[in-house]
């Protein structure tokens, strides 16, 4: 299997479980937990910014495979080796995984945007204790796995969308679950950094 076959079957395989999952998720609430049609504003365009990244980071490699004329274009062509390709592919699967476990720690408060009226109940054991969002940040750096992998500026591009997206989506999630937990989500922002760290105390 080629660099590029690999990382692409990285990313669509992620991609199929995390809709599997979220159609777990909706069956055991008894309704969508796609909120991104109720988004507005910022947070419509950072919704349409994730998918964005993901084709970007799958259709891009392969047009350049496929049209290889589109390469005089690309100001990245020539960076990729297969030193680089191992290494993109370790992380690519490694945190792939990691995004995976976190969305399922999250159970019947999974959500794909966010609400006021559609949060689930706080999560903060597991994944948790490290990232306040473990997913968003798995999924951004399975992003820059692909980028070291097949090093483009279309792949480089999924990641800087990405991860401006997941950057507006955080925030809007944050002032959410402010309104509704209060005292209890904040103590938990202080004891957890937004992205990863190390955290101040465990909850289990």
């Amino acid at each position: 299997m080629n660099s590029l076959t690999a990382i692409v079957s990285i990313n669509v395989i992620y991609l199929a479980l995390f809709f599997a999952m979220s159609a777990t998720a909706a069956h055991a609430i008894g309704k969508s937990v796609w909120l991104f049609g109720s988004s507005a504003g910022v947070d419509r365009l950072a919704a349409h910014g994730f998918r964005a990244a993901f084709a970007l980071a799958i259709v891009g490699p392969l047009l350049l495979n496929y049209l290889p004329e589109l390469n005089a274009f690309d100001l990245m062509r020539g960076m990729n080796s297969p030193l680089l390709a191992s290494v993109g592919h370790i992380i690519a699967v490694s945190v792939a995984m990691i995004a995976f476990a976190a969305q399922v720690s999250m159970g019947a408060s999974w959500r794909v945007g966010v609400r006021d009226d559609a949060i689930g109940p706080l999560v903060g054991g597991g994944l948790y204790n490290f990232s306040r969002n473990p997913t968003f940040a798995g999924q951004a750096l399975l992003l820059a796995g692909t980028a070291i992998a097949l090093p483009s500026v279309m792949t480089l591009l999924a990641v800087c969308l990405f991860v401006w997206s997941a950057s507006t989506q955080i925030r809007s999630e944050e002032r959410a679950l402010l309104r509704v937990y209060g005292e209890q989500y904040s103590a938990y922002c202080k004891r957890v950094p937004r992205w990863f760290g190390a955290a101040k105390g465990f909850a289990v």
